[in-house]
């Protein structure tokens, strides 16, 4: 028998997943950057530890749990695809193989549970983090992606538009990061203390990958080489150098200055914002949501600090505010032109629309943080979520992982600790 397989959407496809994978590194990078030199390690690690465990739960069951057949439009079957193997097999029927929407998929739900570590740095023990970011991708990160983009999930069975993530990964991910940073509490001197990002050359570079990556987050979610991907790379283009220019004339405005560290918030500023509304809105709507996520992401920082929460790298002022705004704006500058063919209220289309987004938005957003405010609290209560506060003032990378990002001077050979622990470390360098 023929195949129907289409080599050029698979192309696509596989490269696509490989951008946002880059994604993660991308993502440690522009966190890592953002916190002091004592925390960039475990900042690292805590990224790249979010990919380790929620692949491997992915494979075993989350796949099947995000796109299996839904039970009551809330879950998927959890043992349909129970460890791939039944879908190994080539499909001669199918354009594209199932693989690769896997292992596409697989990456956003790696990345989305990393997001959340930006607003607890320097403060969380990492098998805390570890367990955390395991048992909410399975209660929350699963079903929510089910809810949003599987065949009899609710929100998507309502008509609610989200191409590639503002409610499914921004929303989600920026409402657990408001829970946990309540649960966990503040860094030690926070607000009173600076706590100036360490590099911002990383930072910058961390953006710069996010970017790039993220044109295979967006454009990839059409599942095909073809004019939808080509729109939705255009929109997401125009998005984020508009949302750039925003954030920097709220900084010139308030500040007198435009940082660097400004623009790289910019960034992703718009590229959250663009992420659900990609394939609904004109390039004319693209530059409106991204200036005003620019606009607004960067007003929203400051929450915090009047709030009292300790969202130390603004996950919440640019995931959650940019998702809610990029998914609401769908209701306003939705165009029929546009590969979703949907009109907004500015288009004609009457207020439907814009409720749809609203019900979505708001739902997930609720769900998630009560159930990561549920873990938090739990894990806080079993003594595996916070350091202690001698360790957090002499660096959570040395009590953490008995290393250090920068050595100055001689350090020796290299190579890894082998039975020397963080309080070794320490005593070593109070010698020298």
């Amino acid at each position: 028998m023929d195949s129907a397989l289409n080599t050029g959407d698979t192309a696509w496809m596989l490269t696509a997943a490989a951008m946002v994978l880059l994604m993660i590194p991308g993502l440690a990078f522009f966190y890592g950057g953002m916190v002091r030199s004592k925390s960039v390690l475990n900042m690292l690690m805590m990224v790249m530890g979010a990919l380790f465990i929620v692949g491997v739960l992915w494979v075993l069951f989350g796949y099947s749990m995000t796109f299996g057949t839904s039970i009551g439009g809330v879950i998927g079957d959890p043992t349909e695809f129970f460890g791939l193997e039944s879908l190994m097999a080539d499909d001669p029927e199918s354009t594209l193989p199932i693989m690769a929407f896997v292992a596409f998929q697989g990456m956003f739900a790696c990345l989305t549970v990393g997001l959340i570590a930006g607003a607890i740095p320097d403060r969380t023990k990492f098998n805390g983090w570890l367990v955390f970011g395991g048992i909410w991708a399975v209660l929350v990160y699963f079903p929510v992606a089910h809810w949003v983009w599987a065949s009899g999930g609710w929100i998507f069975e309502m008509g609610v538009i989200d191409f590639a993530g503002g409610t499914a990964v921004h929303i989600n991910a920026g409402a657990a990061a408001l829970a946990l940073a309540i649960v966990i509490g503040k860094r030690a001197g926070w607000p009173k203390t600076p706590m100036r990002p360490h590099n911002l050359t990383l930072v910058m570079i961390g953006a710069g990958l996010l970017w790039f990556g993220w044109f295979g987050f967006n454009a990839g979610s059409a599942l095909a080489a073809n004019n939808t991907s080509a729109v939705v790379f255009l929109n997401t283009f125009a998005a984020t150098c508009a949302a750039a220019i925003g954030w920097l004339i709220v900084e010139k405005v308030r500040d007198g200055h435009m940082t660097t560290l400004g623009a790289a918030s910019g960034i992703v500023a718009g590229l959250v914002a663009i992420t659900p509304a990609c394939s609904a809105v004109s390039p004319v709507g693209a530059l409106i949501v991204g200036v005003l996520a620019g606009v607004v992401c960067a007003l929203a920082v400051s929450l915090k600090y009047r709030f009292g929460y300790d969202d130390s790298l603004d996950v919440v002022g640019v995931h959650l505010v940019g998702g809610l705004l990029g998914t609401l704006l769908i209701g306003f500058l939705a165009t029929d032109l546009a590969p979703a063919g949907v009109n907004g209220l500015l288009y004609g289309g009457g207020a439907e629309q814009l409720g749809k987004q609203a019900v979505g938005a708001f739902s997930v957003m609720a769900y998630s943080f009560v159930v990561a405010l549920i873990i938090g609290l739990i894990l806080k209560a079993a003594g595996i979520m916070r350091i202690s506060r001698d360790d957090e003032l002499s660096g959570i990378d040395l009590a953490e992982h008995a290393e250090s990002a920068y050595e100055l001077g001689d350090s020796g050979g290299g190579g890894h600790f082998v039975g020397v622990g963080a309080g070794s470390v320490r005593r070593d360098r109070e010698e020298i």
